[in-house]
């Protein structure tokens, strides 16, 4: 144990006795001016001692620069891995189609509004690059000030934070969003897009960015798309190699058989160049005509606003019933009470494609197990063996790479959370369109003039219940049990 101050004591014994304060405020004046002077001797040692570490921290600085310091490589997106070694896409085709998809799209620091892209560049450069604010005070980098730390450089929903979250964030480069105003296989408009950032999604760990700047707003959701769009483009460009592309045998001149690889190379290439094109067209179209498949619900079927009590009970006592009746369907997921406890054991778009390369890796290493195991393998045979085995190894590699699987939980409906928004045409256009990459499907028309397997007046009867059921009695909180709840056996 320390002893008392003795600076503390040497300015107590400085005082002499007929000097003590009378009065409690003296003394707390006196108390206080003695801090004072002894706070001034320690912040002038303090001082010196700054300056000395100041001098050393120069000093050694100095020495630094001279040896020389090597700055940090420029954020890059990363390759959809995944797809890449799904497709056994090789080493040079895997650079190749970063050096196309590089000069459509640029890069994180310096990100390229392909003309046909339809794509703001002013709006993608103050999304883009480094977080920081210019002598007018503009917000620039605001992707990488917001967004980046969940949905990643790449859009891909693996930032560092990602991993701890549930759930996870949204990976971008499928083109798919959860909640939007339009049909189930339409692209969201700005608007949708915009929606979710001022609101964010109620029950995750997406917050609201309401506070920014309309412009700032604007440009998070050019980026979005922009990530959106080049994500897609990857795929396609995989899928192109591999369907199009590869390595074949040959004749040679000296007439021996040769392997021989078509680059994907659309400077050289014209036929090359007009498929990259034509791919890129129908990645843009998708999302220039999503304001074309904006479900509009017709008039005469919504409910009018001044509906008698009466009403609303018929309507939603309608609803209850084609909720657990086949044709809607809805208590197979959610339950029959719409705990969400219907089935618990689907999975998401995002999962099941990661599961199916989970699967099939389990599956090639069973199958090089069992012929490691057979002691007869002919020439081909072995070679093909290893060849899997390294290809097992990138699989893994991938694998690797994953975070944790977990099932897609349908909503409890009872909580009163609602992920795409609370209003009543938000509820209308989870029922009508479905969840996009999720298990819930849609039970309206999946395009304008369609046929849905309800109809409008029936989807509203279903938003009346959905919205009645967090104020059913048995939605409220539960009495405490009688019983001590450890001692209960399920």
């Amino acid at each position: 144990m320390q002893g008392p101050s003795t600076a503390g004591a040497s300015e107590t014994a400085y005082l002499p006795r007929r000097s003590r304060p009378a009065s409690d405020a003296d003394g707390a004046v006196r108390r206080t001016m003695l801090r004072y002077r002894h706070s001034r001797r320690s912040s002038d040692r303090a001082m010196s001692s700054m300056l000395r570490n100041h001098a050393f921290t120069s000093a050694t600085l100095l020495a630094l620069g001279a040896l020389g310091c090597e700055q940090a490589p420029p954020p890059r997106f990363h390759a959809n891995m995944l797809q890449m070694v799904a497709n056994e896409t090789s080493d040079g085709y895997q650079q190749e189609i970063a050096n196309v998809l590089g000069a459509m799209f640029g890069t994180p620091d310096e990100p390229f509004a392909f003309p046909e892209s339809g794509l703001n560049q002013n709006l993608l450069n103050l999304a883009a690059g480094s977080a920081y604010a210019d002598e007018q005070g503009v917000s620039h980098g605001l992707y990488r000030r917001h967004c980046v730390h969940c949905h990643g450089i790449s859009g891909d929903g693996q930032g560092p934070t990602a991993r701890f979250l549930n759930p996870y964030p949204r990976d971008y480069r499928q083109g798919l969003f959860k909640f939007k105003s339009t049909y189930n296989p339409a692209k969201p408009t700005n608007d949708d897009l915009l929606r979710v950032l001022k609101n964010g999604v109620p029950g995750t760990s997406m917050p609201s960015f309401s506070l920014l700047s309309e412009t700032e707003l604007d440009a998070l959701v050019e980026y979005v798309k922009y990530l959106a769009m080049r994500g897609e483009m990857e795929q396609k460009l995989i899928q192109y190699v591999y369907d199009e592309l590869g390595e074949e045998e040959v004749e040679g001149e000296d007439g021996q058989i040769v392997i021989e690889r078509t680059p994907l190379d659309p400077t050289a290439n014209a036929e090359q160049a007009d498929v990259i094109k034509e791919l890129l067209g129908e990645v843009v179209a998708a999302w220039q005509e999503a304001g074309d498949n904006v479900i509009t619900p017709v008039d005469e079927a919504i409910p009018a606003d001044d509906r008698t009590p009466e009403e609303i009970a018929a309507s939603i006592e309608k609803g209850r019933e084609l909720f657990a009746g086949t044709r809607a369907n809805c208590f197979t997921c959610h339950g029959p009470t719409a705990l969400g406890d219907g089935q618990t054991t689907d999975f998401d778009n995002w999962t099941k494609e990661q599961k199916g390369f989970l699967d099939a890796t389990v599956q090639l290493r069973e199958s090089i197990a069992e012929r490691e195991k057979s002691g007869e393998l002919t020439d081909d045979e072995r070679a093909q063996l290893e060849r899997d085995r390294q290809l097992l190894a990138q699989r893994e590699q991938v694998a690797a790479s994953f975070y944790p699987i977990r099932n897609a939980i349908p909503r409890n409906l009872r909580k009163g959370v609602y992920r795409g928004g609370r209003r009543r045409i938000d509820v209308f256009a989870r029922i009508h369109a479905g969840i996009p990459g999720t298990p819930m499907p849609g039970a309206g028309a999946a395009a304008p003039g369609g046929q849905g397997t309800l109809t409008e007046e029936e989807i509203w009867n279903l938003v009346d219940y959905v919205l009645s059921l967090p104020y059913e009695p048995a939605s409220g909180p539960q009495p405490a049990l009688t019983a001590n709840p450890e001692a209960i056996v399920n």
